[in-house]
Protein backbone atom coordinates (compact mmCIF):
# COMPACT_ATOMS: atom_id res chain seq x y z
CA UNK A 1 0.00 0.00 0.00
CA UNK A 2 2.96 2.14 0.27
CA UNK A 3 4.20 2.08 -3.19
CA UNK A 4 1.62 4.27 -4.88
CA UNK A 5 2.11 7.12 -2.72
CA UNK A 6 6.03 6.61 -2.54
CA UNK A 7 6.17 6.72 -5.87
CA UNK A 8 4.02 9.91 -6.04
CA UNK A 9 6.83 11.91 -4.02
CA UNK A 10 9.83 10.54 -5.28
CA UNK A 11 9.31 10.40 -9.21
CA UNK A 12 8.57 14.05 -9.38
CA UNK A 13 11.26 15.09 -6.62
CA UNK A 14 14.04 13.38 -8.67
CA UNK A 15 12.48 14.67 -11.81
CA UNK A 16 13.13 17.93 -10.60
CA UNK A 17 16.50 17.35 -9.32
CA UNK A 18 17.45 16.13 -12.89
CA UNK A 19 15.78 19.14 -14.52
CA UNK A 20 18.14 21.90 -12.30
CA UNK A 21 21.11 20.04 -12.74
CA UNK A 22 22.41 20.93 -10.09
CA UNK A 23 25.76 19.51 -11.07
CA UNK A 24 26.95 22.16 -13.03
CA UNK A 25 27.80 24.09 -9.94
CA UNK A 26 30.23 21.24 -8.41
CA UNK A 27 33.95 22.47 -8.78
CA UNK A 28 35.78 20.89 -11.54
CA UNK A 29 37.92 18.99 -8.09
CA UNK A 30 35.42 17.40 -7.52
CA UNK A 31 32.68 17.75 -4.44
CA UNK A 32 34.12 18.14 -0.96
CA UNK A 33 34.68 15.04 0.16
CA UNK A 34 32.45 15.21 3.74
CA UNK A 35 29.33 15.21 0.86
CA UNK A 36 30.87 11.61 -0.61
CA UNK A 37 31.65 10.69 2.79
CA UNK A 38 28.12 11.02 4.31
CA UNK A 39 25.75 10.08 1.00
CA UNK A 40 28.39 6.83 0.92
CA UNK A 41 26.93 6.41 4.69
CA UNK A 42 23.55 6.71 4.18
CA UNK A 43 22.67 3.13 3.45
CA UNK A 44 23.83 2.03 6.51
CA UNK A 45 22.40 4.60 8.98
CA UNK A 46 18.69 4.15 6.94
CA UNK A 47 19.14 0.54 7.84
CA UNK A 48 20.25 0.52 11.19
CA UNK A 49 16.85 -1.39 12.34
CA UNK A 50 17.61 -3.75 9.99
CA UNK A 51 21.18 -4.58 10.91
CA UNK A 52 20.50 -5.05 14.50
CA UNK A 53 17.37 -6.60 14.25
CA UNK A 54 15.42 -4.13 16.46
CA UNK A 55 12.51 -2.61 14.90
CA UNK A 56 12.30 0.10 17.75
CA UNK A 57 15.69 0.67 16.53
CA UNK A 58 15.18 4.17 14.51
CA UNK A 59 17.58 4.49 11.67
CA UNK A 60 19.14 8.56 11.53
CA UNK A 61 18.19 10.72 8.58
CA UNK A 62 21.09 12.91 7.87
CA UNK A 63 19.00 14.51 5.28
CA UNK A 64 18.70 17.61 6.33
CA UNK A 65 22.49 17.98 6.63
CA UNK A 66 23.57 16.56 3.47
CA UNK A 67 20.97 19.19 1.86
CA UNK A 68 22.72 22.32 4.13
CA UNK A 69 25.71 20.61 2.65
CA UNK A 70 24.90 20.05 -1.08
CA UNK A 71 21.59 21.75 -1.50
CA UNK A 72 18.48 20.07 -2.27
CA UNK A 73 19.01 19.28 -5.90
CA UNK A 74 22.34 17.51 -5.17
CA UNK A 75 21.51 15.99 -1.60
CA UNK A 76 17.71 14.09 -3.99
CA UNK A 77 20.69 13.13 -6.18
CA UNK A 78 22.55 11.66 -3.58
CA UNK A 79 19.69 9.79 -1.61
CA UNK A 80 18.42 8.10 -4.96
CA UNK A 81 22.13 6.60 -5.08
CA UNK A 82 22.09 5.77 -1.18
CA UNK A 83 18.49 3.84 -1.62
CA UNK A 84 20.30 1.79 -4.79
CA UNK A 85 23.20 0.82 -2.93
CA UNK A 86 20.44 -0.86 -0.26
CA UNK A 87 18.85 -2.25 -3.33
CA UNK A 88 22.46 -3.63 -3.93
CA UNK A 89 22.89 -4.56 -0.11
CA UNK A 90 19.47 -6.61 -0.30
CA UNK A 91 16.70 -4.68 0.64
CA UNK A 92 13.84 -4.84 -1.25
CA UNK A 93 13.11 -2.55 -3.66
CA UNK A 94 9.70 -1.09 -1.94
CA UNK A 95 11.43 -0.90 1.51
CA UNK A 96 14.44 0.72 -0.42
CA UNK A 97 12.28 3.35 -2.07
CA UNK A 98 9.85 3.99 0.96
CA UNK A 99 13.36 4.82 3.23
CA UNK A 100 14.45 6.76 0.15
CA UNK A 101 10.58 8.79 0.96
CA UNK A 102 10.32 9.01 4.40
CA UNK A 103 14.04 9.32 5.90
CA UNK A 104 15.09 11.37 2.75
CA UNK A 105 13.31 13.18 0.70
CA UNK A 106 10.49 14.16 2.96
CA UNK A 107 12.61 15.61 5.86
CA UNK A 108 14.57 17.44 3.26
CA UNK A 109 12.13 18.78 1.45
CA UNK A 110 10.76 19.94 4.67
CA UNK A 111 14.00 21.33 6.16
CA UNK A 112 14.59 23.10 2.91
CA UNK A 113 11.15 24.37 3.44
CA UNK A 114 11.38 25.96 6.70
CA UNK A 115 14.98 27.08 6.31
CA UNK A 116 13.55 29.64 3.86
CA UNK A 117 10.85 30.72 6.60
CA UNK A 118 13.66 31.23 8.50
CA UNK A 119 15.55 33.12 5.79
CA UNK A 120 12.71 35.17 4.84
CA UNK A 121 11.29 36.13 8.75
CA UNK A 122 14.83 35.94 10.84
CA UNK A 123 17.84 38.17 10.57
CA UNK A 124 20.80 37.09 8.76
CA UNK A 125 23.37 35.90 12.25
CA UNK A 126 25.07 33.05 12.31
CA UNK A 127 23.54 31.79 15.27
CA UNK A 128 20.14 31.73 13.59
CA UNK A 129 21.69 29.93 10.59
CA UNK A 130 22.95 27.44 13.11
CA UNK A 131 19.97 27.00 15.50
CA UNK A 132 17.42 27.73 13.11
CA UNK A 133 18.51 25.74 10.14
CA UNK A 134 20.63 23.13 11.73
CA UNK A 135 19.02 22.18 14.77
CA UNK A 136 15.04 23.35 15.14
CA UNK A 137 14.70 22.90 11.36
CA UNK A 138 16.12 19.54 11.01
CA UNK A 139 14.21 18.34 14.02
CA UNK A 140 10.66 19.34 13.15
CA UNK A 141 11.20 18.21 9.74
CA UNK A 142 12.70 14.76 11.08
CA UNK A 143 9.93 14.42 13.76
CA UNK A 144 7.16 15.61 11.04
CA UNK A 145 8.63 13.01 8.46
CA UNK A 146 8.63 10.34 10.74
CA UNK A 147 5.20 10.59 12.46
CA UNK A 148 3.62 11.36 8.91
CA UNK A 149 5.39 7.68 8.36
CA UNK A 150 3.55 6.13 11.10
CA UNK A 151 0.73 7.28 10.95
CA UNK A 152 0.11 6.73 7.59
CA UNK A 153 1.87 3.09 7.37
CA UNK A 154 1.36 1.96 10.99
CA UNK A 155 3.94 -0.21 12.96
CA UNK A 156 5.50 -2.72 12.83
CA UNK A 157 3.93 -6.10 13.96
CA UNK A 158 4.91 -5.95 17.98
CA UNK A 159 5.01 -2.18 18.23
CA UNK A 160 2.47 0.13 19.43
CA UNK A 161 1.88 3.81 17.11
CA UNK A 162 2.75 5.67 20.33
CA UNK A 163 6.08 4.19 21.19
CA UNK A 164 6.83 4.35 17.35
CA UNK A 165 6.07 7.84 17.08
CA UNK A 166 7.68 8.82 20.56
CA UNK A 167 10.96 6.66 19.22
CA UNK A 168 10.90 8.63 15.83
CA UNK A 169 10.72 11.71 17.88
CA UNK A 170 13.94 10.99 19.89
CA UNK A 171 15.73 10.14 17.03
CA UNK A 172 14.79 13.34 15.24
CA UNK A 173 16.04 15.10 18.08
CA UNK A 174 19.42 12.91 18.22
CA UNK A 175 19.67 13.76 14.34
CA UNK A 176 19.32 17.73 14.59
CA UNK A 177 21.71 17.72 17.76
CA UNK A 178 24.42 16.23 15.52
CA UNK A 179 23.80 18.46 12.81
CA UNK A 180 23.82 21.12 14.46
CA UNK A 181 26.97 20.52 16.55
CA UNK A 182 28.13 19.88 12.42
CA UNK A 183 26.86 23.11 11.14
CA UNK A 184 28.64 25.19 13.70
CA UNK A 185 31.59 23.35 13.31
CA UNK A 186 31.64 23.94 9.44
CA UNK A 187 30.55 27.58 9.48
CA UNK A 188 33.61 27.84 11.97
CA UNK A 189 36.45 26.19 9.68
CA UNK A 190 35.01 24.92 6.94
CA UNK A 191 31.83 27.37 5.55
CA UNK A 192 33.07 25.96 1.92
CA UNK A 193 31.40 22.88 2.92
CA UNK A 194 27.75 24.32 3.56
CA UNK A 195 26.37 24.89 0.20
CA UNK A 196 23.58 26.80 1.55
CA UNK A 197 25.93 29.41 3.33
CA UNK A 198 27.62 32.58 2.24
CA UNK A 199 29.20 35.07 4.66
CA UNK A 200 27.96 38.00 2.71
CA UNK A 201 24.56 36.96 4.05
CA UNK A 202 25.65 35.78 7.46
CA UNK A 203 28.49 38.10 8.23
CA UNK A 204 26.99 41.49 6.76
Amino acid sequence: MTLPLDLALALPAAGVAVALRPWRVVPRSGPPWPWLMLAAALPLLWSADRLVAIPVAQPLSFASLLMLMAGWPMAVLAMCGAALLMMVGGVDAAEALHRLVWLGLVPATVAMALGAVVRRWLPPHLIVYILGRGFFATALAATAAGSAAALLFGSPRGLGLDDLVLARGLAAFGDATLTGMLVAIFVAYRPEWLATYADRIYLR
